[in-house]
């Protein structure tokens, strides 16, 4: 764990590696998003990726990624991130349709490097690593139950290929100066846990240690992004060998502070504002949300503040800015 050597304040660095091995209490809590996709309005920059980079020639797609990494850079500085994400490889929104927010494997690799090479030592790098499979997508979902049911020896044998694929991209992001990875893993919806006990047992929580596992052996920090209500296998999640879990997912009735409780200090937990509050505002209720959020939660030292999941690439920059405020007004831990 990183500690000041006197009593100067801690980097944001410092505070994440604080909250994330459970030790000392930052003398602020530390702010990261997952997908901070708001950034062109909030730099005024234009960050290039999705489909407008993979249209550009070699030489553009290096000058698009120092660019980039400037823009990230910015961002974090403007908004005192205690760590970045580096765009994910991609994704689909639909079938057939990628997200925006995505690079090629190899470009979001040596987009990593460039990032690292400019927050240096006072910022945490995250990389999206993929590891523990998920609840199907909804192109899938029929077929996925069925064979859940009919032929789980198959299932088992996509959770071992998604682990396996997933350690591999581990040990790539860590050669590239990432800190932090997560993995990405819906495991329930609004409703509670997508898989049955004896499921989760077989395909999900055997294959979570082993990836926590292997992530702090190759010296790294490991999250389980997953949306839905997970209250009721919070323990286990907790008890995995991650460090933190990331979205504490509000519309689906996640609790900060139950979920605080439940996990008894054992990990870090990040997240909880409500991503549609940021995206419609107005800009006093989320500075109300925010500031009830660390009054209620900062004092457990295991927060980590942002959205509960990537924010819209529409949120308004006024309504993050509010949030920022009230991290200043009620964010600082002494």
């Amino acid at each position: 764990m990183l500690e000041p050597e006197d009593d100067r304040p801690m980097t944001p660095k410092e505070r994440m590696a604080a909250v994330l091995a459970g030790g000392s209490v930052p003398d602020a809590v530390p702010i990261w998003d997952l997908g901070f996709y708001c950034i062109d309005a909030a730099t005024g920059r234009h960050l290039v990726c999705g489909r407008e980079f993979e249209a550009l020639s070699p030489a553009q797609r290096d000058r698009a990624l120092h660019e980039n990494a400037a823009t990230i850079a910015l961002a974090a500085e403007k908004y005192d991130f205690a760590a970045v994400s580096v765009l994910s490889d991609y994704w689909e929104i639909a079938p057939g349709e990628p997200a925006y927010y995505w690079l090629p494997p190899d470009a979001r690799l040596a987009q990593a490097v460039l990032i690292r090479n400019l927050i240096g030592k006072t910022r945490m790098l995250v990389g999206s690593s993929g590891g523990v499979m998920a609840m199907p997508g909804a192109q899938e979902f029929e077929d996925f139950c069925v064979r859940l049911l009919e032929a789980p020896d198959e299932i088992e044998e996509r959770a071992k290929r998604t682990l396996a694929g997933g350690l591999e991209t581990v040990a790539k992001l860590r050669d590239a100066g990432c800190d932090i990875v997560y993995t990405a893993s819906d495991v329930a919806d609004n409703r509670g846990p997508f898989f049955r006990p004896a499921q989760m047992d077989r395909f999900i929580l055997p294959y979570l240690r082993k990836w926590a596992a292997e992530v702090r052996r190759m010296g790294l920090w490991g999250i389980l992004h997953t949306d839905g209500d997970v209250h009721p296998i919070m323990d286990q999640l907790a008890d995995s060998g991650i460090h933190a879990l990331q979205a504490i997912d509000p519309v689906a009735g996640m609790d900060m502070k139950r979920a605080m409780v439940q996990a008894r200090g054992r990990i870090a937990l990040c997240g909880n504002l409500d991503c549609g509050l940021l995206l419609r505002g107005p800009a006093d209720k989320v500075y109300d949300a925010t500031a009830s959020l660390l009054d209620t939660c900062k004092s457990g030292g295991r927060l980590i503040l942002g959205a509960s999941n990537t924010l819209f690439r529409e949120t308004p920059v006024a309504h993050y800015d509010a949030m920022h405020r009230a991290w200043r007004d009620h964010g600082q831990c002494y």
